[in-house]
């Protein structure tokens, strides 16, 4: 698989670091709210990653952090820790929110048919873990103590923003306009590996550690959590762009530092979904959640069939139209595979393994180059169209919805069930007129078939005719 790699800019073939196997860090959700859905993006096409990865037959093992401790709500180490801020938005102890927010994430998740980690870590489980880190980044000389904090000594690096060309002056205190500058720092692009109770007095969640009561800052867990899961060397790292700074710049900074060595080799970067407002956020206009979707008649699968159809390295512009038009495509689209696959039930045939080796092999070359969806969905709709029989399209449809998991027999069974048992529930006079009419357009006498069009909906039936052939169905 080629692969475009955040880290060196360019498309690189991704080759893990033991043959075989694949070690799969991604960064988990700050569980103090609801996941909007641009976060929810995010872990889509990290799910689509996972699946081809494992479809291609690498044995992937994915780990993911849940942050429920030290995420601040600026990046310059200054605000409340994210998950207070919910506490005292809901009146609640930070566990409380925690496991109430990490249980919808995964129900969200479940929705969006988006796989679990294998492996799923609190940040509150490892605090011994942190400690011991932060101590050896402190014995090693690139952590001090400062104002009663930890911090990491970004001076003593080669290069500490390596994921692209900034300025000094663009590095200063968090990078951030408004946020201001914690005076405790030697430099002004240090970050906090720990807190104690000298900065917040009222954190719900502290710990007893070498340098006083406090707890940990937000960049140390997923760096930890990796290395005690997937070893010192990570194949593959994802996350949304906004995590390349700070976050995963601070990583590979505490993560080398400790290790002496280079650690991940790859990273995947999700681009932002944007509204008419700018990039999605929990703070700006509607909060769009998945539960907000469904209420307004969306299957959670067309909005994962809409992050589909644009690449992931691009921004994708969110509006009700958008998502209109791609619900409307997916519903054809399920309509189209229940079409197919009756017709392959009927048939009793069994698919053409040659020509369907030829169908995969399209569908592969769109998802070996750098996860392209879209070309991955055209590929979808042209085994559809292709010269195969019915049966090999429909062993197509579900090859690659190993990948793309949007549900697509499963619905189309669901599709062909209700049309089923609406044509058992016809009255016996309709079907007859029905009938009548077939006849009449096959012996093109157009006018009798308008006729008998027009009693069918006296009879409170509209009939339709489609690609898929002629529909009943009741006038509602």
């Amino acid at each position: 698989m080629m692969i475009y790699n955040s880290l060196t800019r360019k498309k690189e073939e991704l080759i893990p670091h033991e043959a075989g196997k694949l070690s799969m860090y991604t960064c988990g959700p700050t569980v103090y709210h609801y996941a909007h859905i641009g976060n929810l993006r995010t872990y889509i096409m990290e799910d689509v990653l996972e699946k081809y990865l494992r479809y291609t037959g690498l044995d992937v093992k994915r780990v993911m952090n849940i942050t429920d401790v030290g995420h601040l709500t600026s990046d310059g180490d200054t605000g409340d820790d994210k998950m207070l801020k919910g506490a005292k938005r809901e009146h609640k102890s930070v566990m409380e929110i925690a496991e109430f927010y990490t249980r919808a994430f995964f129900d969200d998740c479940e929705k969006l048919n988006i796989k679990k980690p294998d492996v799923i870590v609190p940040a509150t489980s490892r605090i011994d873990d942190f400690i011991r880190v932060i101590s050896a980044l402190e014995e090693k000389g690139y952590a001090y103590r400062a104002g009663g904090n930890v911090y990491f000594d970004t001076s003593k690096l080669k290069e500490y923003y390596v994921f692209g060309d900034i300025s000094e002056e663009d590095l200063a205190v968090g990078v951030r306009e408004g946020v201001e500058e914690d005076e405790n720092k030697r430099n002004k692009a240090d970050f906090a590996l720990w807190f104690t109770k000298s900065k917040f007095d009222d954190q719900e969640l502290k710990w007893d550690s070498p340098w006083g009561y406090g707890y940990p800052g937000w960049h140390i867990e997923c760096s930890c959590i990796s290395m005690k899961e997937l070893g010192e060397y990570l194949d593959l790292h994802c996350g949304g762009i906004d995590n390349q700074f700070p976050h995963h710049t601070n990583e590979i900074a505490q993560s080398e530092a400790y290790l002496g060595h280079k650690w991940c080799s790859y990273w995947f970067h999700v681009h932002h979904l944007n509204t008419d407002s700018g990039k999605m956020s929990k703070s700006k206009g509607e909060f769009l959640t998945v539960s907000l979707l469904e209420s307004k008649g969306y299957d959670p699968a067309e909005y994962r069939f809409f992050c589909l159809l644009s690449h992931y390295r691009k921004s994708l512009a969110f509006s009700y139209e958008n998502l209109d038009n791609a619900a409307g495509a997916f519903k054809k689209l399920l309509a189209k595979i229940a079409a197919v696959l009756k017709n392959a039930e009927q048939s009793g045939k069994k698919a053409d393994e040659e020509k369907l080796n030829e169908l995969k092999r399209s569908f592969d070359a769109a998802l070996a180059n750098d996860l392209n969806t879209s070309l991955a969905i055209t590929a979808l709709y042209d085994a559809l169209k292709s010269d195969a029989d019915d049966a090999t399209k429909i062993a197509a449809v579900g090859d690659f919805d190993r990948v793309l998991s949007l549900g697509l027999i499963e619905k189309a069974k669901k599709l062909n069930e209700a049309e089923k048992n609406a044509e058992e529930d016809i009255p016996a006079e309709i079907a007859e007129l029905v009938r009548l009419r077939a006849e009449a357009r096959k012996a093109k006498n157009f006018a009798e078939a308008d006729r008998l069009r027009d009693e069918i909906a006296s009879g409170g039936y509209i009939i339709e005719e489609t690609r898929q052939g002629t529909r009943l169905r009741r006038k509602s």
